[in-house]
């Protein structure tokens, strides 16, 4: 039972480490260069930093609530969404134009990005909706409440 739960965290531990404390460490620190990374989509200054406002929230919030399992649901729904936002806003790799160029890509690079970020996004929707069909009506009944990670077959509510 106590290696279920320490798996279970640690599955849970690898797929937000990224994002906290890494990515949002990040904003933290060079705030200025994200905010000028933002205004290449957004423009003006106050949509860009609102916008880095709103990543480090979900940054440092969501990871929390899916370590602990309270909300985790919604909360791998919000990380998802993030995921495929910044891989349609900010890896572009269609954009450079030198994809297909032999030797280094800007493009190329970016496409992996591009990929990790979808990636991850499915994988905190599979701690959304579940791994199984009938495991999605649990989310569409009730999608705020927890999946209640760390519960065995005894405690389960």
């Amino acid at each position: 039972m106590a290696l279920s739960i320490a798996l279970t965290a640690a599955i849970r531990t690898l797929l937000v480490v990224l994002f906290l404390p890494f990515s949002a460490l990040d904003k933290i620190l060079n705030f200025r260069g994200a905010v000028g990374q933002a205004k290449e989509s957004f423009g003006g200054e106050f949509l860009p930093r609102a916008a880095v406002f709103a990543g480090l929230f979900i940054e440092i919030v969501m990871p929390i609530a899916i370590l602990t399992g309270y909300g985790d649901r919604i909360a791998s729904l919000i990380v998802a969404g993030y995921c495929g936002i910044t891989a349609l806003l900010w890896k572009q790799f269609w954009k450079p134009g030198d994809f297909w160029q032999a030797g280094p890509s800007r493009g190329r690079d970016l496409f992996w990005d591009f990929l990790k970020n979808l990636s991850l996004a499915g994988g905190f929707l599979l701690l959304t909706l579940g791994t199984t069909a009938d495991s999605i009506h649990g989310f569409i009944s009730a999608p705020q409440f927890s999946t209640h990670p760390y519960a065995t077959q005894q405690s389960k509510p």
